[in-house]
C-alpha cells in the first residue's frame, strides 16, 4: 500500500528531482521512496547518515595512528641528530673546506639510496624491528622448547613428583 504526501522541497532539488524523473522507469514517488528508505536504512534511530559518521570515525582513528607513528619517527630522528653532535668532534678549520665536500657527496649518495629504497618498497625500520622481534625457536632446540613447555615438577614432604 503507497501513501499518497505532499513534501516541500527547495526549488533546487525540485529541479533535479524533476530531471531525473525523465529518464525512463524513474518517477518522482520511486525516487523519493529509494531515499527516504535508504536514509532510514542508514542508521537505527532514523537519522540519517550513520555510515558517514562510522567511516568518519575510523578515518580519524587512522589519522590518530599516522600522528603517533610520525612522532615517533620525529623523536627518533631528533635523538639521532642529538647523538650525532655530541660524538661528532669540530673540524679544524683549515678542513672544513673538506669535510664540507665530503659532505656533499655523502649527502647525495644518501639521497640516491634513499629513492632507490623508496622505490623498491624496502623499509630499513621494518627489518631492523622484524630481526629484534626474535622466535624462541631461535633460541631452543626442539628437545629445549619441549622440555621448557611441560609442567614443572613438585615437591611434597620433600620428594620431587612429575606432574
Amino acid at each position: 500500500m503507497t501513501v499518497r504526501i505532499h513534501p516541500y522541497v527547495s526549488e533546487m532539488n525540485h529541479a533535479r528531482l524533476t530531471a531525473l524523473s525523465r529518464q525512463p522507469r524513474q518517477s518522482v514517488s520511486t525516487i523519493v521512496d529509494v531515499a527516504l528508505t535508504n536514509y532510514f536504512a542508514s542508521s537505527p534511530d532514523g537519522v540519517g547518515g550513520h555510515a558517514l559518521l562510522r567511516r568518519l570515525d575510523t578515518v580519524t582513528r587512522q589519522i590518530g595512528r599516522l600522528e603517533e607513528k610520525d612522532l615517533i619517527i620525529g623523536e627518533t630522528l631528533a635523538l639521532f641528530i642529538r647523538y650525532f653532535m655530541m660524538t661528532t668532534p669540530p673540524v679544524p678549520a683549515d678542513r672544513q673546506e673538506v669535510a664540507r665536500a665530503a659532505g656533499d657527496l655523502r649527502f647525495e649518495s644518501f639521497l640516491e639510496q634513499l629513492g632507490i629504497d623508496l622505490q623498491s618498497g624496502k623499509r630499513i625500520l621494518e627489518q631492523v624491528v622484524r630481526n629484534l622481534f626474535i622466535d624462541e625457536t631461535d633460541l631452543f632446540t626442539d628437545a629445549e622448547l619441549d622440555r621448557l613447555h611441560q609442567p614443572a615438577p613438585t615437591i611434597e614432604n620433600g620428594e620431587v613428583h612429575d606432574a
